[in-house]
């Protein structure tokens, strides 16, 4: 899933890495080989 605004929450499934968008720059976030999920929009 791309990111699209700030404040959106992402989670890794695999390792729990946990990330919170600050700056949108397009893109998709990966960790541990897969795409991170979205947890909570901003």
């Amino acid at each position: 899933m791309a990111v699209r605004s700030v404040g959106e929450k992402y989670k890794c499934n695999v390792c729990g890495n946990e990330v919170v968008v600050t700056k949108v720059g397009g893109g998709e976030l990966v960790c541990c080989g897969q795409p991170m999920e979205l947890t909570e929009e901003g």
